[in-house]
């Protein structure tokens, strides 16, 4: 890592392997489907897609033909030959394909390129040709179809998918696909992919009784199941603990507020659309919060603020709600509901360095406990062209305070890169990305610089020499919301969450009936203990329910039997294979709670 711009996607060599093989793609497809009509098919994280308007239903097993078409369309080094057209030329090239008639209209009128996407300026229009297909197409490609490794690419899955995301437009057919540059990159990727099936929080989620979604309460707002709650409960007391030693203070703020405050805070004019809704009470306008931050910066402005004041760190597990749209609705990661560790951070410009860099030392207590050992630190930037649309419009504010922070990773020896148009609307951040077990990529903890709303609600103190200033406000979520990183946890962890995280710590296994009483007591003393203990008094014999603790991936099971009872001991198994025979309960109880205690990873 380094605080130089890493190689962006789009300028690798990969980027112009999968974008070709998307192209190949297309031209089997074509070639099966004559009437078929093509769209978009753009390079994504690990692969491709192309969209298509078939004449009739495609399915998994024609895959296999386009592959080996693919394969052989590759073999004839055919060249990707790039050519600039006037929009007249590009119409008359794509008159039968009404997808791409439509673009180039965007094209233009220079208001959109070939994926939907807004442009600053009028681009230039243009297309690639390679054997005998022809598309609408930016680039970049490589030379030859040569350059694909017909052995290190593989067509991976059918969906639907609505022309530019829109619901309102025709549902179409989406082939998605992944190449690499070599066949031991694709293997190791497809390997990855299985475990990232048994992996998959929504799976995991649902076998271990963790959370659950219901039609009649709605999409993207999860239920969390008591053992689901046991965790929020474990990650909350973690971060008040933290928090409480840093000096934060906790608030408390409602669920909705008037249209007023939204408008005053911004979020209406640049954060519109990802917000539900108004309701109308009393001729008045309410909305559901999508963020705590208006509510906190009422709650600085309530009483006059001196320089001796700040630092001022105000936190809350808030509850916000945000309308994500159905097709980008995913498990626990993409939600409309979430409770966000979140918290305000009120400084002035000379404090900022600190409290921004405490803000950063914090994350990383939290990769270390949690066994992140592959992690960025993104410094996402503001674009001159989203100035008044996306962003603040205050060019001067946004290049200070991205220096700011800046200056105060190179300054704290914290490696990061950097990432344009990806800030907040109102300041520059610094984003967590982390990566699991497995390898698998998440956008986590945020560090968010904001030099825009202090002063639009007026917030203010008193400084050394007696006159008002504008406080600056650092906006930051280290764990995230719970909603995302028990995701993250679910998979980082394959379920197997270190002890003190566990929704049970612990379940009591007598052996026949006869011992139920004696596993009854020892739970009531486990709780006792501040452990959290069951037992399993069902009718099934001792292999079964120790396969059903198993399966729920509990860290300890205590098996009891006749001898165990009379000695008043308990035999040990371990979720990792180990075992311990015949030990004292209070031997395992000092065990577990140093365990707990410690928050550590070992068993």
């Amino acid at each position: 890592m380094s605080n130089q711009p890493e190689e962006r996607y789009e300028d690798s060599q990969l980027y112009r392997i999968r974008h070709s093989t998307a192209h190949v793609m297309a031209q089997a497809v074509l070639e099966f489907y004559p009437e078929a009509k093509y769209t978009i098919g753009p390079p994504v994280e690990n692969g491709f897609y192309y969209d298509f308007d078939l004449p009739q239903p495609i399915t998994l097993e024609d895959l296999g033909k386009i592959e080996k078409r693919m394969r052989q369309i590759i073999a004839g080094s055919h060249p990707f030959v790039r050519k600039a057209v006037s929009a007249e030329e590009a119409r008359r090239i794509f008159k039968d394909q009404p997808y791409k008639l439509e673009l180039i209209e965007g094209l233009e009128k220079g208001g959109f390129d070939e994926y939907g996407n807004p442009l600053a300026e009028k681009p230039e229009i243009s297309i690639y040709q390679s054997d005998t297909f022809t598309d609408l197409c930016r680039g970049p490609h490589v030379e030859t179809t040569r350059q694909i490794n017909p052995s290190a690419f593989k067509l991976m899955s059918i969906a639907g998918a609505y022309w530019r995301g829109d619901e309102k437009n025709k549902m179409l057919t989406r082939l998605y696909g992944t190449a690499w540059k070599t066949a031991q990159e694709l293997e190791e990727y497809l390997a990855m992919l299985e475990e990232s099936k048994k992996r998959d929080h929504r799976k995991l989620g649902k076998e271990l009784e963790i959370f659950i979604y219901e039609d009649e309460v709605g999409p993207g707002l999860p239920l969390w199941l008591p053992r689901g709650g046991v965790i929020i409960e474990e990650l909350e007391r973690l971060a008040k603990e933290m928090e409480e030693k840093a000096g934060y203070l906790r608030v408390r703020t409602p669920h909705l507020a008037k249209e007023d405050l939204f408008v005053h805070s911004g979020h209406l004019p640049y954060y519109a659309e990802s917000m539900y809704p108004p309701m109308e009470i009393e001729g008045v306008k309410y909305y559901v919060k999508p963020m705590n931050c208006p509510m906190h910066h009422k709650i600085f402005g309530s009483k006059p603020r001196s320089y001796r004041d700040l630092p001022i760190r105000l936190a809350e597990y808030g509850t916000c709600y945000r309308y994500e749209k159905s097709g980008e609705l995913f498990g626990l990661m993409r939600v409309r509901s979430m409770q966000m560790n979140d918290a305000h951070i009120y400084v002035t410009e000379e404090q900022f360095e600190q409290e921004f860099m405490a803000v950063i030392d914090l994350y990383k207590k939290y990769l270390d406990l949690f066994g992140i050992t592959k992690f960025v630190m993104r410094l996402s930037l503001h674009s001159k062209e989203g100035l008044g649309k996306k962003y603040v419009d205050n060019e001067r504010l946004w290049l200070k305070t991205e220096d700011m922070v800046r200056r105060a990773m190179t300054n704290g020896g914290v490696p990061f890169v950097e990432a344009a148009n990806e800030a907040a609307f109102y300041g520059p951040k610094i984003d967590g990305q982390v990566w699991s077990a497995i390898g698998k990529e998440f956008t986590l903890a945020t560090n968010q610089v904001d030099f825009a709303q202090p002063g639009r609600f007026g917030l203010v103190f008193m400084n050394k020499d007696g006159v008002e200033e504008t406080p600056l406000c650092i906006h930051r979520a280290p764990l995230s919301t719970h909603e995302r990183f028990v995701g993250f946890l679910l998979e980082h962890y394959a379920g197997n969450f270190p002890v003190w995280l566990s929704p049970e710590h612990l379940r009591v296994i007598p052996i026949t009936d006869n011992q139920n009483e004696y596993a009854e007591g020892i739970v009531s003393q486990l709780r006792e203990q501040g452990l959290r203990a069951s037992a399993d008094l069902s009718a099934q014999r001792m292999n079964a329910k120790i396969r059903d603790a198993q399966l729920m991936k509990v860290p300890y099971m205590l098996v009891v039997g006749e001898n165990e009872m009379k000695a008043g001991q308990v035999s040990l198994r371990v979720r990792d294979g180990s075992q311990q025979n015949n030990i004292p309960l209070a031997e395992f109880i000092a065990r577990a709670k140093d365990r707990i205690a410690r928050r550590a990873s070992e068993l």
